[in-house]
C-alpha cells in the first residue's frame, strides 16, 4: 500500500475547470477523501472541454478527466435551502473546503468562511481567485490567459519578434492550483492549530511568485526582463541549437562546461578566442557563438550530440513532442501515467497523469477513475445520515 499522508482527511472540492480541481487532484493523490460538489445542471465546466467531442457531449470531457480521478461526485443546487443544509452537514465531516468562485459568491449564499466555521470551527477554507479576496480587481473574472498577460509572463515568452506569447498550457491555472495545495497541506501540518484557517490564493500573485529571477532582476538591479526566446539570459552557450537532425537544448552555464562543448564539437580554438573566453564576452557575442556551434553540429543528430555532451559533463537534452516525452523510458518506467480500465461514462480504458514525485519509492496514486456527474450522491447522502425517503425528497425538490 502506497504511503498516503492525507489518509483520513476529507476535502470538499467546490471548484471548476483547472486551478481548484488541480489543487484537489494533488490532495486526492496524497490519500484525502475528496468529495467533488458540483452544480446539478452540467457540473464542472471542464466536463464539456477537451479534444474528444463525444466525451464532451457525455459530460466526461478530457479536461475533466485529467484533474479528477480518485474523487467522488455529489450534485447540489445551492440555490435550494435543503441543498445548503446538505453542504453544511458535509462541512461538519470535512477538514478542508476549496472553492474558486468570485469573491463574495459563497457569502451571498450564506456559505462563506465565517458561516461555515459555525459548522466546523477548525475548517481550512481555501478560496482561489484570479486576483485574490482584496484589492481593486478582486471582483473581476480571470482565466489563465488573462493572468498570464497581467503577470508579465507573456511579455517574456517568445523572442523579440514574437513576444508576447502565452505559455503553451494553462500555466497560471496550474501554478494557482499547486500553490493552493501547498497552502492547504501546510495548514493541515500545523499540529498546534485549534482554529479555522482562511487561505486566500491569488492566481496573479502565485504566477508572479514563480517568476523570481525575472522579477528580482528588475526589483534589485533595475533591469526589466526581456523576451529571450530559447536563449538563457544568464549564460551562453545555453539555449536551443539546431543539429543535423533535430533540436538540442544545451545548458553550458559554467566555464568548464563551455570548454567541454568546444572540445566535443572539435572547436578547441574557441576556448581562447577573445570574444568567447570569458562569460561576459560569450553573452555579448552569443549570436556569433551560436552560429559556430550550430555549424559544427550539422554533422550529427540531436541524439548523437546529446550523448556526447552528457558524457563530457555538459547538461543537454533533445526537444521532444508530448508523445515522444510520454514514450521515453524516463517517464514510462516511473509510474507517472495511471491506467483506468473501462472508465465509467467514458466507455474505454483511459490513461492519466499522476503527480510529479514519489513517496518512499512509489508514485502516489488513486484507486478510482474520474466520477460521472453525481455518481456518488446517494452514497454520500447515506453517509451523512439521510435515509431513502429523505434522499428521494431531495431529488424530487431538485436540490440534488
Amino acid at each position: 500500500m502506497a504511503f498516503q499522508p492525507l489518509q483520513g482527511i476529507r476535502v470538499l472540492d467546490l471548484t471548476n475547470v483547472l486551478a481548484g480541481p488541480f489543487c484537489c487532484h494533488q490532495l486526492a493523490h496524497m490519500g484525502a477523501d475528496v468529495i467533488k460538489v458540483e452544480a446539478r445542471e452540467g457540473g464542472d465546466l471542464a466536463r464539456q472541454l477537451g479534444a474528444d467531442a463525444e466525451l464532451n457531449r457525455r459530460h466526461m470531457g478530457v479536461s475533466f478527466l485529467a484533474q479528477n480521478p480518485g474523487k467522488r461526485s455529489i450534485t447540489l443546487n445551492l440555490k435550494k435551502d435543503s441543498a445548503k443544509a446538505v453542504l453544511r452537514r458535509l462541512v461538519r465531516t470535512a477538514n478542508v473546503l476549496v472553492e474558486n468562485f468570485r469573491p463574495g459568491v459563497m457569502d451571498r449564499l450564506g456559505l462563506g468562511y465565517e458561516a461555515l466555521l459555525l459548522e466546523r470551527p477548525t475548517l481550512i477554507y481555501c478560496a482561489i481567485s484570479g486576483f485574490g479576496q482584496s484589492g481593486p480587481l478582486r471582483d473581476l473574472p480571470a482565466y489563465d490567459q488573462i493572468i498570464q498577460g497581467m503577470s508579465g509572463v507573456m511579455s517574456i515568452t517568445g523572442d523579440a519578434g514574437s513576444a508576447p506569447l502565452r505559455v503553451g498550457y494553462p500555466v497560471a491555472d496550474t501554478i494557482g492550483g499547486i500553490t493552493a495545495a501547498f497552502a492547504v497541506a501546510s495548514a493541515l501540518a500545523d499540529k498546534r492549530r485549534s482554529a479555522g484557517v482562511f487561505i486566500d490564493v491569488s492566481m496573479l500573485e502565485a504566477a508572479m511568485a514563480t517568476m523570481g529571477w525575472a522579477v528580482s532582476n528588475y526589483l534589485v538591479a533595475g533591469q526589466a526582463p526581456q523576451p529571450m526566446g530559447n536563449e538563457n539570459v544568464t549564460a551562453s552557450p545555453s539555449g536551443t541549437f539546431r543539429t543535423g537532425d533535430g533540436l538540442l537544448n544545451i545548458a553550458a552555464n559554467k566555464q568548464e562546461q563551455f570548454e567541454a562543448v568546444c572540445r566535443v564539437l572539435g572547436l578547441p580554438e574557441l576556448i581562447t578566442d577573445p570574444r568567447f573566453a570569458e562569460r561576459q564576452g560569450r553573452l555579448q557575442h552569443r549570436a556569433a557563438l551560436k552560429a559556430l556551434i550550430e555549424a559544427a553540429m550539422q554533422g550529427g543528430s540531436a541524439e548523437h550530440w546529446w550523448q556526447r555532451l552528457n558524457e563530457a559533463g555538459v547538461p543537454a537534452g533533445p526537444v521532444y513532442t508530448v508523445p515522444q516525452a510520454l514514450a521515453h523510458a524516463q517517464i514510462a518506467d516511473r509510474g507517472m501515467v495511471a491506467e483506468f480500465a473501462d472508465a465509467p461514462g467514458v466507455g474505454r480504458d483511459i490513461r492519466l497523469l499522476r503527480t510529479g514525485f514519489k513517496l518512499n519509492g512509489e508514485a502516489p496514486s488513486v484507486a478510482t477513475p474520474p466520477p460521472t456527474l453525481g455518481q456518488h450522491s446517494d452514497e454520500i447522502l447515506a453517509e451523512l445520515g439521510y435515509d431513502v425517503a429523505a434522499i428521494a425528497a431531495l431529488k424530487q425538490e431538485q436540490a440534488v
